[in-house]
């Protein structure tokens, strides 16, 4: 071990076991030694025993990509820009979701093997329970933009390395993942950070209100920012209103000016939180110009420019008060009619004219509002959240909150805090002033608790206890909080069977189960027609594409089983649009596995050339000759590219779902997996 090493493990072994009253003092130095307490008292870690990276199975890696597949595309386009400042300084780029599992990276090729020689790639797991303090972990639990330089990383593995991260927040509040900028090399210095670290600050902002601005695009923005010709644009402060001008959405930028990260600001009117009235609102709806505006309450004095974003889709907003035979305002002014419409779209748009579907739609609408608690059933990929969602616009608390939990993707660790929340000095590393549970921010909303098949049964007791006396008891806390739930579950796995199994209470599924929604799979629905068109208008339009559809692309479309369901139709169909453009999607554009076409066949291959390293049970049988052709191409690429999936996608020009679909299919696997 090098004396480098050897002080380095002295230092942490010296201050991660003091006594954590005896580290005083604060700033960045204090949130590191915090976490080298941590780790070894809590986490039992040894840093007399560097361990390497932890890599998750590329099927694990899958799922932690599917559970964030819309904000990864939003965060991909900042990452790609925040890149290429960053690039020539030798620095490389890290997402990792709420657990610290990376699912997207970007980085120089020419440097890969280094960088996964460090453990910084897709699948490595940089949550500070496994890989001690660091970038990714150390910001999960502090929650802020933090840098770790050097030696102040636990792991002697790790002291080359720079890393600094920041967490990326869901439009509710909720943690999603962090955005990490890592470097290889640098000086040693830790002031030399301090502009990358504004950077990734900066970028991981940017991100966020882009993803709030794309899950509230049917929405009127409001936004609030100090410099009036930016503020379109630099906004730091967005609320999203309903048509009687009430919140229904805060940034992390107005959770921040207006009562703190965890500020309940959803469900108050604008009004009460800003000097301004609906007239001015509807001015500046009609003007598209920016207005001085004044926080009002506890916050008084506090100036801002704003300007409203109208919603995405909105047509133009009658000026002048509306006329008893004419227009009515389209922004923040809400009619019966258009309410009871929007309502009953809110169903009715998911689907065609299958009839299985339109009985489910039927019975929803009965169901919604009769606080029957909702079982969905599907298998993974039909839309069950779509459904969920669907439900609780149509219902009479659309205006509440909808707060989705993922019980498969929460830490068991972090599972019950996350749920019930906690009181202030519950834990060590939790929030000086405590936090809100997923439970309680639902009060009154809609509470859905997807995948609940995988909940830990002791979670499920504590659950049932909650859904029986409707209220929640937080971590620290004394008396139960009260709360209005309305409940909906989702699972793809049958919970008689769990029940049977041992692994699901039936107490708890009775409770859960009061009417079961069954999704068909894709392959059984009769208007698969009507979902081809209408998800492929919606992915061109994403896209900003004038697309069209050739007839022999969709009956190709139509002939696919859709094992994956709705989900992989829609990776095809943007996988399509992306290789043709504007012009019309052909059979040609559609990936190999649904247009059924063979892979091209290498310029070179010898006909008894086994496929090698990488595939378990290679094809001999000549009747395989198109499948074993497709398999060496893919093998080929990822080889040439060191294994990394997003550099394969981009060789082969296919989206990264396809590369792991097809080494799935062909039996092909990463050689530190087999």
């Amino acid at each position: 071990m090098s004396s480098v090493r050897s002080r380095h493990i002295d230092n942490v072994v010296r201050i991660g076991t003091a006594n954590a009253s005896s580290l005083s003092g604060g700033g960045p130095q204090a949130i590191i030694h915090k976490s080298w307490t941590r780790c070894m008292q809590q986490h039992g870690l040894d840093p007399t025993r560097p361990t390497p990276t932890r890599i998750l199975p590329s099927d694990l890696v899958r799922d932690h990509q599917q559970r964030m597949d819309g904000f990864m595309r939003v965060a991909r386009a900042g990452m790609q820009d925040l890149y290429g400042r960053v690039a020539d300084l030798g620095y490389m780029l890290l997402l990792t979701d709420a657990e610290g599992i990376t699912v997207d990276y970007i980085g120089n090729p020419a440097s890969e093997s280094q960088f996964k020689a460090a453990g910084l790639y897709i699948g490595a797991d940089w949550n500070e329970a496994h890989a001690g303090t660091c970038g990714v972990g150390t910001c999960l639990v502090e929650q802020a933009t933090i840098t770790c330089h050097q030696a102040e990383h636990f792991d002697a593995t790790h002291i080359a390395l720079t890393c600094t991260a920041a967490p990326l927040r869901a439009p509710s509040g909720q943690l999603l993942g962090v955005l990490d900028v890592s470097a290889l090399h640098s000086p040693q210095a830790r002031e030399s950070q301090h502009l990358v670290q504004h950077l990734t600050a900066m970028y991981a902002q940017m991100i966020e209100d882009a993803n709030f601005l794309r899950c509230f695009a049917r929405h009127a923005v409001l936004r609030l920012g100090t410099v009036p010709g930016l503020v379109e644009v630099s906004g730091h402060v967005m609320f999203a209103l309903d048509d009687d001008g009430v919140v229904c959405g805060a940034n992390t930028g107005a959770r921040r000016h207006f009562g703190g990260p965890a500020a309940d600001l959803v469900g108050q009117p604008i009004t009460q939180l800003l000097d301004i009235g609906m007239d001015a609102l509807r001015r500046m709806a009609r003007s598209g110009a920016s207005e001085p505006v004044t926080a009002g309450g506890s916050h008084r004095n506090a100036q801002f420019q704003g300007i409203l974003i109208p919603p995405k889709g909105a047509g133009t907003v009658a000026s002048g008060p509306a006329a008893t035979d004419g227009p009515k305002p389209q922004a923040l002014v809400r009619s019966a009619d258009h309410a009871d419409t929007r309502r009953s779209d809110a169903l009715d748009r998911l689907l065609g004219d299958d009839a299985v579907m339109r009985r489910l739609v039927d019975q929803s609408k009965r169901l919604v509002d009769s606080h029957v608690p909702l079982l969905i059933r599907g298998e993974t990929g039909t839309g069950k959240e779509v459904l969920a969602r669907a439900l609780h616009a149509y219902s009479a608390r659309a205006a509440q909150p909808f707060v989705a939990v993922n019980c498969a993707s929460i830490p068991e660790s972090l599972i019950e805090s996350e749920l019930f929340g906690y009181m202030p000095g519950s834990f060590t590393g939790g929030r000086s002033k405590g936090m809100k549970g997923l439970i309680a921010q639902s009060d009154g909303g809609t509470l859905f608790l997807d995948e609940i098949g995988d909940m830990p049964l002791a979670l499920q007791t504590r659950l049932l206890r909650v859904l029986a006396e409707s209220e929640v008891l937080p971590l620290g806390a004394e008396r139960p909080v009260a709360v209005r739930l309305n409940v909906i579950a989702a699972t793809h796995r049958d919970l008689r069977h769990a029940i049977a199994d041992g692994r699901f209470r039936e107490d708890l599924y009775y409770r859960l189960a009061g009417a079961t929604l069954a999704l068909p799979p894709l392959r059984a629905r009769k208007d698969q027609a009507f979902l081809v068109r209408k998800l492929f208008a919606e992915e061109a339009c994403t896209l900003g594409l004038n697309a069209s559809l050739d007839p022999e692309a969709l009956r190709s479309l139509l002939a696919h089983d859709w094992p994956g369901n709705i989900r992989e139709l829609r990776n095809a169909l943007r996988f399509a649009l992306a290789q043709a453009g504007d012009r019309p999607v052909v059979v040609a554009d559609l990936p190999p596995e649904v247009s059924g076409a063979p892979a091209p066949q290498p310029a070179e291959r010898s006909d008894t050339a086994p496929v090698q390293q990488g595939l378990r049970a290679p094809a001999a049988d000549a009747a395989h000759a198109a499948e074993d052709a497709g398999a060496t191409r893919l093998l080929q690429a990822l080889k040439a590219n060191q294994w990394n999936i997003a550099s394969t996608a981009r060789t082969l020009q296919r989206c990264r779902a396809t590369i792991y679909r097809q080494m799935e299919r062909y039996g092909i696997t990463q050689p530190h997996l087999l």
